[in-house]
């Protein structure tokens, strides 16, 4: 349901700067809300952060609104891995107490993933700020709706704070996703890869009416200056943090949104390496075999060569990673050409190619695989060695009105 500007609480600065040139450097929202000072003035504030959480200068938003006069900083919340980015992919974390700043703060990955009343109290906004990496299953976004959910039931402002998407804001690719697979790696109708950032997304899960039973949060973002869609990251000036352990570099980030899939499968998708997602195998894999058969099918902006590795526990990265201390066989991605590169398609025929390989070998994790798609058909066409093709082309109308969606909440060009 759409829900009109006239009829919702719906606060939107857009003043947005127009896009430098590929050498001025992006400013981030952070960078940007001493010109909003007066959103904040007065106000307790309630940050929902992790480690990505700094400006161009390299200060932690806590210590930038800290700094802030009239403002006070009450309480803190944390996503999936932490308020630090320290923890495992879907590891459980617990609530705990700044000493250093005396704050709270409040895990949004542990007992409950959405703030409750008591946690929100002594809280007038809801700030966000957090480095998303453009994909679909990625858990910090719906961290975000969440939140906007609860702040728009208790009565609290909720400002997004803005930063690009590091694999761009241009490119879209992807079926949408199924309401029956909806889940914190996807509860919203969007592609694996949406091409949006989270203040647009924010926008988007607001006015479309997505928000748990209908509310609309009052929504205000920052937007970033200097930043246009068609920019990856690595060109603009910032320094890449990772946002998630296994997320080191913008290399990784660009072939997430399809080898995220192999999380699905019992084949290793390189956690317990240093080249996470850009490596992939099994111990019963013929390494030369997979990479030849994957170069045949000439995918665009990629190519394979053979590559064996050894899963081992590394601190804060991966624990107990799937087949650790054994030898695996499999491939390795390189790209040629990003702008061609079809990350998701990569993904589901490197699946279907290890499946037609290797049939007796494969295993499906059947619920975490169907979810990260975000329905059953691509599963279910490569069991049925069903035409992938045929697949592809039945998810275009769903892009088609999706992009028509998406077009009301772009805020750069």
């Amino acid at each position: 349901m759409s829900i009109s500007s006239g009829t919702n609480t719906l606060f939107v600065i857009t003043l947005l700067l127009i896009a430098g040139c590929a050498d001025q450097q992006t400013k981030v929202g952070l960078d940007r809300v001493s010109e909003y000072s007066d959103l904040f003035c007065g106000k307790r504030i309630g940050i929902i952060t992790n480690h990505t959480g700094y400006n161009s200068e390299g200060k932690h938003i806590v210590d930038v609104f800290a700094q802030m006069e009239g403002v006070t900083v009450t309480a803190l919340f944390g996503p999936e891995h932490g308020i630090r980015g320290k923890k495992e992919a879907g590891a459980k974390v617990d609530s705990e107490h700044d000493l250093t700043r005396q704050l709270p703060i409040y895990s949004l990955y542990g007992k409950t993933r959405k703030p409750t009343a008591e946690m929100l109290e002594s809280v007038d906004i809801l700030v966000f700020d957090i480095q998303d990496i453009g994909a679909r299953f990625y858990t910090y976004v719906y961290t975000m709706a969440l939140a906007m959910e609860a702040a728009a039931e208790h009565g609290k402002q909720f400002i997004v704070l803005d930063r690009p998407n590091p694999i761009t804001g241009a490119l879209v690719e992807g079926n949408i996703l199924e309401s029956g697979f909806a889940t914190f790696v996807g509860l919203y109708p969007i592609p694996v890869r949406h091409g949006m950032t989270v203040a647009e997304l924010a926008r988007m899960f607001n006015e479309e009416g997505w928000l748990g039973n209908g509310v609309c949060s009052e929504l205000c973002v920052i937007p970033v200056s200097g930043w246009h869609r068609k920019q990856w990251y690595d060109e603009t000036g910032l320094r890449f943090v990772a946002p998630s352990p296994n997320m080191p570099n913008i290399e990784t980030a660009t072939v997430y949104p399809g080898t995220c899939l192999l999380e699905g499968t019992n084949i290793s998708e390189g956690r317990g390496t240093d080249t996470p997602f850009r490596v992939f195998g099994a111990p019963w894999i013929e390494g030369d075999a997979l990479a030849a058969h994957l170069n045949q099918l000439n995918l665009p902006g990629v190519t394979f060569t053979s590559r064996s590795f050894t899963p081992k526990t590394i601190s804060d990265k991966a624990v107990n990673p799937k087949y650790e201390a054994r030898e695996c066989f499999g491939a390795q991605l390189h790209g040629t050409n990003r702008l061609t590169f079809e990350p998701y398609w990569t993904g589901i025929r490197i699946v279907n190619s290890i499946f037609r390989l290797y049939p007796d070998s494969l295993r499906w994790h059947v619920r975490h695989f169907d979810r990260l798609c975000g329905t059953d058909k691509v599963r279910l066409a490569i069991e049925g060695r069903a035409d992938l093709d045929a697949l592809r082309a039945s998810w275009q109308r769903g892009l088609t009105d999706f992009r028509v969606i998406r077009k009301k909440y772009l805020m750069y060009d």
